[in-house]
């Protein structure tokens, strides 16, 4: 354990000066580690794969190949995101996995929220070790391990869902950001020159939209979820929200209400929002969102999105409810 112990005199980075000395220290160590040979990373788009994958551009180059497996649970503009700034930018060797059809197949019928969970890790593992098998030559496996998560889960990080790769795929691990909290990670990915929309991406939960589509997930249900929540990142960084909210995002439940549409009677399904702040998510309260802003959001919302005529706002706090819902 005690290679994975923040050194004592580890200094906090927190200002641009600091990330680059920082950056400059984990290329000569990960060139050092790596040498000629090749390693593999899942990157899910999230803040710390991407930081990894762009230190290890900057370090190995084409030795570096990424794996991003879109399976249908992201939210809107993100697998999208992924291609545009890694392939096209920073011309990483990027292998795009479309496996929307597989996960939302496996995940038919399945309402029970771990179970759910469940299917959807044990799929990514299945996904990423096939593509794994099909390159030659890698010897190492990347991975966003920071700081929280080794204090709190041990060394693998386990919503990354690699610890459950067979024993005969012998990855040495590359963790260049291990010993950093996320705020450290995120001022590193600024001075990497991500964009700031993916550095600070809000948290977002291991099985994504998966867990906002509550009770068994449809493909119409999750389109729901997924427009829903896009109208509201909008709204509420056109409203100056975006950065003073810790977290804000919709769930479509599984049921339906009474509603009028165009004249006619319709049954179709409530969005709910949910925006709490947070410092340790141990609790969290609600933001109170003004009132006009939320008529605006409702009316975007009930007419933009297909199947939906109500929308509700969460007002529960932590405790009682919980961040997510499932």
């Amino acid at each position: 354990m005690a290679n994975n112990v923040r050194p004592a005199s580890m200094e906090r980075i927190t200002t641009p000066a600091l990330a680059n000395k920082f950056i400059a220290e984990q290329l000569d160590a990960l060139r050092a580690q790596i040498g000629s040979k090749k390693v593999l990373l899942a990157l899910s788009g999230g803040v710390d794969s991407s930081v990894v994958a762009a230190l290890l551009i900057k370090a190995v180059g084409q030795q570096l190949t990424c794996v991003h497996v879109n399976h249908g649970l992201l939210r809107k503009g993100e697998p999208e995101q992924v291609v545009r700034v890694f392939r096209e930018e920073m011309k990483a060797n990027l292998v795009y996995v479309d496996a929307v059809d597989r996960f939302l197949d496996k995940l038919a019928g399945v309402a029970e929220p771990e179970q759910k969970r469940k299917v959807i890790g044990a799929e990514f593992i299945r996904v990423f070790e096939e593509e794994a098998r099909k390159l030659e030559g890698i010897e190492f496996l990347a991975q966003g391990t920071i700081y929280p998560d080794i204090l709190e889960s041990g060394p693998v990080k386990a919503h990354h869902n690699v610890g459950g790769l067979p024993d005969d795929l012998k990855f040495e691990l590359v963790e260049p950001l291990k010993f950093l909290f996320k705020d450290e990670v995120r001022v590193v990915g600024e001075a990497l020159g991500l964009p700031h929309s993916m550095v600070y991406r809000q948290p977002f939960p291991g099985p994504g939209l998966g867990v906002r589509c509550t009770g068994a997930i449809t493909r119409d249900r999750l389109e729901a979820v997924r427009e829903s929540d896009a109208i509201l990142r909008e709204e509420f960084a056109k409203n100056g929200l975006e950065g003073k909210v810790w977290q804000y995002f919709t769930i479509v439940p599984d049921y339906k209400s009474t509603g009028v549409k165009e004249n006619v009677r319709s049954y179709e399904w409530p969005v709910v929002i949910r925006a709490v702040n947070t410092k340790d998510a141990m609790t969290a309260t609600v933001e109170d969102i003004p009132f006009a802003l939320l008529q605006h959001i409702t009316n975007r919302i009930t007419h933009e999105v297909k199947g939906v005529n109500r929308v509700l706002y969460d007002l529960t706090p932590k405790p009682t409810g919980t961040i997510e819902w499932e």
